[in-house]
């Protein structure tokens, strides 16, 4: 394809991200989206760092859109077409620009896995999706650059070079981590991440190199958060409706599938319907959280957009709402709180296991979303915060946990 008619594919994802612009420089003065961005370009990003508590409204939104839009670039440069994976990967991306991605830490990571993709020959778009799901491990570059007492240039040139290291190593180890879980957490590159940064935090540590918790948590953004939320969702039905020849057929037939990867909906059904099932699980769980009377912020947002991009790459209705159910139940029986920061992100997140219950049915999906409930708030001392997609991790440990034991005990049809 071309690049004038790939940039015509990519219309649609381009006009979302504009509007995060446009949104953020509705909500603040050019001036303090400047300063903002600055905050959060300069600030450590462990988890837990909301960028709309410590750069504001404005700046978080440009930083998200910004920095996806220039994702969208690169796509477009090295020729990929957008499909399923490039929805999930975007949306991952916008997700995460608001609690721990900015337009710095990033790049060092693609700088890597670029490196590693000429190490093998091989064309980078390869790799790219690597890049995007990789940056997962982006603080780790933050926090060397500007939580450590080295004199300032030497931080930032180890940061960078730890950053780039990670990003060449990480593509063989997300590779072989989709064999250990054979595709049914579908945040595999959590997962490799969350293993990789355990790693790290060992080698630190066995240096007397520890880094403290961090919890950043804004509170007063909901209601301006719900509206726009629900319009954007609401447009991609409409959008999805269109485009899908003004029906909503295949969505049943999506609603059937497990879900375990790679399950391309766009492939599969079409955009149209693959924007339709993106639509509807947006305000499915954005509503989720005000009804518990939780916080819509920027880890809360990560969470949503991150299943809104996975809606079109192995998450549906029947396959998301069993996991949730089960974080919910043990959210009554264990000791936190439903609407907790914890928890509320254990709900969210915790959607990475949705093939289990696509797979294997609604029971086993309750299960796996109540053992993940109790495992991720555990597995976050390991990287110390370093692995932004910590449910990923955990959703991986779950699902090599679970599976033997599903697949001994069950009847083969």
């Amino acid at each position: 394809m071309t690049t004038k008619s790939l940039l015509s594919s990519y219309k649609i994802l381009i006009l979302y991200f504009v509007s995060f612009l446009v949104f953020g420089f509705l909500s603040d003065s050019p001036y303090k989206i400047l300063s903002g961005l600055k905050i959060i370009v300069v600030q450590p990003d462990i988890l837990i760092t909301d960028y709309l508590q410590i750069g504001g409204l404005g700046a978080s939104f440009v930083n998200s859109g910004l920095i996806c839009l220039i994702c969208i670039f690169i796509l477009i440069k090295i020729g990929v077409k957008p499909n399923g994976s490039t929805y999930a990967a975007l949306f991952t991306m916008a997700g995460f620009s608001f609690f721990g991605k900015n337009l710095s830490n990033i790049w060092p990571i693609f700088i890597g896995t670029w490196l590693y993709s000429r190490y093998k020959k091989e064309p980078y778009l390869n790799y790219i999706l690597v890049a995007l799901f990789g940056s997962t491990l982006s603080p780790t570059v933050s926090q060397v650059q500007f939580s450590s007492n080295l004199p300032f240039g030497l931080a930032i040139f180890l940061g960078i070079s730890l950053g780039i290291f990670i990003g060449f190593i990480l593509p063989p180890i997300s590779s072989y981590c989709v064999r250990i879980h054979e595709g049914y957490n579908l945040y595999n590159s959590g997962f490799a991440a969350g293993l990789l940064a355990t790693l790290i935090m060992a080698v630190f540590r066995s240096f007397g190199i520890n880094f403290g918790q961090r919890y950043l948590w804004s509170t007063e953004y909901t209601g301006i958060l719900f509206i726009y939320l629900n319009l954007l969702f609401i447009s991609m039905i409409i959008i999805g409706y269109y485009l899908n020849g003004k029906s909503f057929k295949n969505l049943k037939d999506l609603f059937r599938t497990p879900g375990r990867m790679v399950s391309d909906y766009c492939l599969q059904f079409g955009e149209g319907c693959s924007l339709i099932n993106m639509g509807i699980l947006g305000i499915i769980f954005t509503l989720y959280v005000v009804l518990v009377q939780g916080d819509l912020n920027g880890p809360t947002m990560a969470g949503i957009f991150t299943i809104v991009g996975f809606g079109a790459f192995g998450k549906h209705i029947k396959n998301t709402v069993p996991v949730a159910l089960g974080t919910v139940i043990a959210s009554f029986l264990n000791i936190w709180s439903i609407n907790s920061a914890g928890m509320l992100l254990a709900t969210l997140f915790g959607t990475t296991l949705a093939p289990i219950s696509g797979t294997f049915g609604p029971v086993y999906g309750i299960i796996a979303g109540f053992l993940h409930a109790c495992m991720v708030m555990n597995v976050g001392y390991l990287h110390a915060g370093l692995n932004l997609y910590n449910n990923g991790f955990s959703g991986g440990l779950v699902a090599i946990i679970l599976l033997p034991i599903i697949t001994s005990l069950r009847k083969e049809k």
